[in-house]
């Protein structure tokens, strides 16, 4: 029987290798660092499944193939389905009226619609709720997968993959930039933090004109705190800049943010291609999927079908990049 080895163990390779044996494949996963944990990108993601939301600055196919993700993600693991509530002060309704623009399936909250989506948030008088999205813890998701394909038989191995693998599947994001030339890291600072004195139910998005920030609820009073894409593949630390800016976008959402404690402070480099979309890329006897940029949890399950629909049916998604596969 045909083995697949998927060579990656973070969101994407985790996703390609759960369609896989979806499809009845034999797999097998390759990643020195073992289970999934802080050494990884996909650790330290928002968790938002919130494909409107994000067509505001993406490409067309984020919207339509991000649509897929809420569902798919739902029969993994657990998701919220509460929707997303974007909000700006008042100096910045320009940027809420710009945003509404470039998205769709929002309707708009005015007066005490705030008030009544989220009783915490203080001072916004003007909203966008996009009721149909979602979200996700990522470290639970990522933990579910990978005990879901154990108990399917999956072997993991926590060692480099052998080289000469044949129907080998490499999802080693920034680390397949020795063949695949147009990656480049983009990177991603975050913040978690505790602050039982706020309840949020939902991801917040606040517009500012420095850093838009979103808050994502993780339950029992931890957020997670998001915003930056820094072109810099400096991925060491978090920079001062950042932080202020973060927990000051925080305490602009409720004042009682300034008194949360910083649990964690997260650094990653998303691999992104030039368009800032994915790629499905196959060389020699290897499928390379890459370039989940800022979407992994958004487009990991588009990605994974469209690897499986190359690797067991030779199937070109438009995922898959012609011209240099």
């Amino acid at each position: 029987m045909t083995v697949y080895s998927v060579i990656g163990a973070g969101v994407a390779g985790l996703a390609v290798a759960t369609e896989l044996v979806a499809r009845r494949a034999k797999v097998q996963v390759f990643d020195p660092g073992g289970p999934p944990g802080p050494h990884g990108c996909s650790w330290w993601a928002g968790g938002m499944l919130a494909p409107w939301c994000e067509y505001e600055n993406a490409e067309e196919p984020v919207l339509r193939l991000g649509q897929q993700a809420i569902g798919w993600w739902a029969e993994k693991t657990e998701i919220t389905r509460r929707g997303t509530l974007v909000v700006a002060n008042a100096r910045d309704l320009p940027d809420l009226r710009r945003f509404a623009r470039r998205t769709e399936r929002f309707r708009e909250a005015k007066n005490g619609e705030i008030a009544e989506l989220e009783p915490d948030l203080h001072g916004f008088g003007k909203g966008l709720f996009f009721a149909d999205e979602a979200h996700l813890d990522p470290r639970k998701a990522l933990q579910d997968l990978h005990r879901g394909l154990r108990d399917n038989g999956v072997e993991f191995h926590r060692k480099l993959a052998p080289t000469g693998l044949e129907n080998a599947i490499d999802c080693r994001g920034l680390h397949a930039r020795d063949l695949l030339y147009d990656l480049r890291g983009v990177k991603g600072e975050m913040l978690v933090i505790r602050c039982p004195d706020v309840t949020l139910t939902r991801p917040v998005r606040l517009l500012h004109p420095r850093m838009p920030l979103y808050i994502v609820p993780r339950g029992d009073g931890v957020y997670m705190l998001g915003a930056t894409m820094i072109e810099s593949e400096d991925s060491s630390r978090i920079t001062a800049r950042s932080m202020l800016e973060l927990l000051s976008a925080a305490y602009a959402l409720n004042p009682a943010f300034g008194e949360a404690e910083v649990l964690e402070i997260g650094v990653d480099l998303r691999p992104a291609f030039p368009d800032n979309l994915p790629r499905i890329r196959r060389l020699g006897r290897t499928i390379y999927a890459n370039g989940l940029y800022r979407h992994g949890y958004l487009l990991a399950p588009a990605l994974a079908q469209g690897v499986a629909d190359l690797a067991l049916e030779n199937k070109h998604s438009e995922m898959v990049d012609e011209d240099r596969a």
